[in-house]
């Protein structure tokens, strides 16, 4: 498919090509939602801890005599049905991280990008770079693509200056071709494209990639 390239003005400029492999497909419902739980439940600190009642500090001494008062019977002051007591089954610290498959995330990631291209929420944008890395010059770039909402430029490599710009705006993410994260490109309402990262796409995620011993189908998602 052809998708129109702008301008840092917000003008049209040129068209280019995109791989119907990777901005064509059918959407795969299942195969975001398993890529963003997934990257979700990786990010997970799992530090939540509680005490047993074998933690907690105390005194094992049975606070009364078993029968004759008319109270329940008790072993001890740090039981989980005391206030102060022990926690029963509570959390312990844990890693809730997990893989799914290559194939799967790639699909999600795809899927994404399809997405967008049919809500017709991907624009794709001629290559820049910040020199001054001050945030007002990138506002007032981003400001010819509509008002400030959530919104992910994906970057050809690794723009510190560009990166720089945009550290102060809340509502603005980064990604690179070759890291994409689920979440972030679903749940963006705006995806700014640059030109030569639309093209890595082609070459990252297209049909060619997935072709026994080339270096993008070896290379990390």
């Amino acid at each position: 498919m052809n998708r129109t390239v702008y301008s840092i003005e917000g003008k049209e400029l040129r068209s280019v090509e995109l791989d119907d492999e990777v901005f064509g497909l059918p959407v795969h419902e299942a195969a975001i939602w398993y890529a963003i739980n997934n990257e979700l439940a990786n990010k997970r600190l799992g530090t939540a801890s509680t005490k047993d009642r074998g933690e907690i500090h105390g005194s094992n001494a049975k606070p009364y005599k078993q029968k004759g008062t008319g109270r329940a019977r008790r072993g001890d002051k740090k039981s989980p049905v005391i206030a102060g007591g022990g926690t029963v089954f509570g959390p312990k610290p844990r890693d809730f991280s997990y893989t799914i498959p290559k194939k799967a995330k790639r699909l999600a990631l795809k899927s994404i990008l399809s997405l967008k291209v049919q809500s017709d929420t991907l624009k794709i944008v001629e290559d820049f770079s910040i020199v001054s890395g001050k945030t007002k010059d990138l506002a007032g770039l981003l400001a010819h693509f509509g008002p400030g909402e959530r919104t992910v430029i994906i970057l050809k490599d690794d723009d510190p200056l560009v990166k720089r710009a945009g550290a102060n705006i809340p509502w603005l993410s980064f990604l690179s071709y070759n890291r994409l994260r689920a979440h972030d490109l679903f749940y963006g309402r705006r995806v700014l494209l640059l030109e030569t990262a639309a093209q890595n796409l082609n070459a990252f995620y297209g049909s060619e990639a997935l072709r026994p011993g080339s270096e993008q189908g070896e290379a990390n998602i």
